[in-house]
C-alpha cells in the first residue's frame, strides 16, 4: 500500500461547486455582459452605454424614499378569474407563476414613506409580473393608493410600467381605466400633487388613463411610451415613423411630457417637486 493510500483518509478533497447561473446579465441596450452585482449598485443602469434596465417595486421603494425606509399598504384582493379565461393554459396557471416570479400579489404595489422630507404615497407597476397588465387587482391597488393619499392629504406619485389591458380580464380590465381617471380627479379636487414617472414600457390603456393624466410626467431616458405599437401605427398610416418615435426624448421635444430624468437623479427631482407643488419649498427642480 503507497504512503497516498494510508494518508487519503486524512485529506479532505474540494469539489468544483457549480456557480450561479444569475451572476451576469446581458444588457439590453449594447448586448454587453455585466456583473449583477456591479448593475445593482449602478442602480440597475448599464455603466458601458446607461441603458435603464427594468426594475421592481421593491428596488424602486428603496430607490426613490428617504434612506430606503417605507411601509407597504394593503391592497384590495380581487377575484382572480372573473371571465374563467383560457388560452394555452388557465388564467389561474398564469397568475401563479407571475406570484412565484415576483414574490408579488399583483402587478402594483402601494407604499408610503418620506420623498425630500415630503410624506408621500408611491405606486409602482411591476412589467416581470404579467407583462406589469392592468386589471381588476392592478385597478383596484392604483385606487387603494389614491384612497390613502386623500385620507391624510398626501401627494401621490405612481411609476408605471405595462403593455396594456390584460386580456385574461376582458371588460373587467377596461373598467380599471376610468376608475384610475374618477380616482386622479378625487386628487385634483382635493388638491393634492399626483406625480407620474413613466418608465420602460408604458402602453396600451395604462397610457390611455393614468400614465398621461399627471399634474407633472417626468420619464425616464430612452423609456418606451405610446398606446399602440410602432409597426401597427405603420400599417394602419401606410408611413415609415420617425427616428425615437415613442422614445420618452421625442415625447418631450413634442410636449407630450415634462422632463427626462436619469435614475441617479430621480429621487432629488421628486424630492424638489413635491416640496415645491406641496409648499414645503420654493424652488422647483
Amino acid at each position: 500500500m503507497s504512503w497516498l493510500n494510508n494518508l487519503r483518509p486524512r485529506l479532505k478533497f474540494l469539489q468544483k461547486k457549480d456557480s450561479p447561473d444569475n451572476l451576469w446579465m446581458k444588457c439590453r441596450g449594447c448586448g454587453q455582459m455585466i456583473f449583477q452585482r456591479d448593475l445593482a449598485q449602478n442602480l440597475h443602469v448599464c455603466p458601458q452605454c446607461d441603458h435603464h434596465e427594468r426594475i421592481g417595486p421593491v428596488d424602486r421603494f428603496t430607490q426613490l424614499f428617504d434612506g430606503g425606509t417605507y411601509r407597504t399598504i394593503a391592497t384590495p384582493k380581487v377575484a382572480d378569474d372573473p371571465l374563467k379565461f383560457r388560452d394555452q393554459k388557465p388564467y389561474p396557471a398564469r397568475l401563479k407563476a407571475a406570484r412565484a416570479a415576483t414574490g408579488d400579489n399583483e402587478a402594483f404595489l402601494v407604499a408610503r414613506g418620506a420623498i425630500g422630507g415630503v410624506d408621500t404615497v408611491m405606486g409602482v407597476q411591476n412589467f416581470a409580473y404579467m407583462g406589469g397588465s392592468m386589471g381588476m387587482g392592478v385597478g383596484s391597488a392604483f385606487v387603494a393608493g389614491a384612497r390613502e393619499a386623500l385620507k391624510h392629504g398626501l401627494p401621490y406619485v405612481v411609476c408605471t410600467a405595462s403593455g396594456g389591458a390584460r386580456m385574461q380580464e376582458g371588460l373587467f380590465s377596461l373598467m380599471q381605466m376610468p376608475r384610475a381617471t374618477v380616482a386622479i380627479e378625487e386628487l385634483n379636487e382635493a388638491g393634492l400633487p399626483y406625480v407620474v414617472v413613466l418608465t420602460d414600457p408604458t402602453t396600451g390603456g395604462v397610457t390611455a388613463s393614468y400614465a398621461m393624466l399627471g399634474d407633472i410626467q417626468i420619464s425616464e431616458p430612452r423609456a418606451l411610451i405610446g398606446l399602440a405599437g410602432q409597426r401597427v401605427i405603420e400599417q394602419t398610416i401606410r408611413e415609415k415613423l420617425p427616428e425615437g418615435f415613442q422614445r420618452a426624448e421625442f415625447l418631450l421635444e413634442h410636449g407630450m411630457i415634462d422632463k427626462v430624468v436619469h435614475r441617479k437623479d430621480l429621487a432629488a427631482v421628486l424630492g424638489r417637486l413635491l416640496g415645491m407643488m406641496t409648499g414645503q419649498v420654493k424652488d422647483a427642480a
